[in-house]
């Protein structure tokens, strides 16, 4: 996740995929939600690469959204 107004390092994770959904929370450990300073709202990007078995990324998606809306 990158926070387009401030740099600051939200952590990220990696989650073992073997079909279905992945379940909410997740990468809860190691990774910190968007909280910008009060009275402010940021937009933020998150980023999500899909990868083989070997690292290779096969897909790459982004959403983009402002927090608090």
């Amino acid at each position: 996740m990158t926070d387009h107004q401030a740099s600051y390092n939200h952590g990220g994770g990696t989650v073992p995929y073997s079909g279905g959904k992945i379940p909410c929370g997740a990468i809860a450990s190691g990774w910190v939600g968007p909280f910008p300073p009060n009275g402010e709202t940021h937009t933020y990007e998150f980023t999500i690469d899909a990868q083989d078995a070997s690292g290779k990324v096969l897909e790459t998606a982004h959403a983009t959204r402002k927090f608090p809306e």
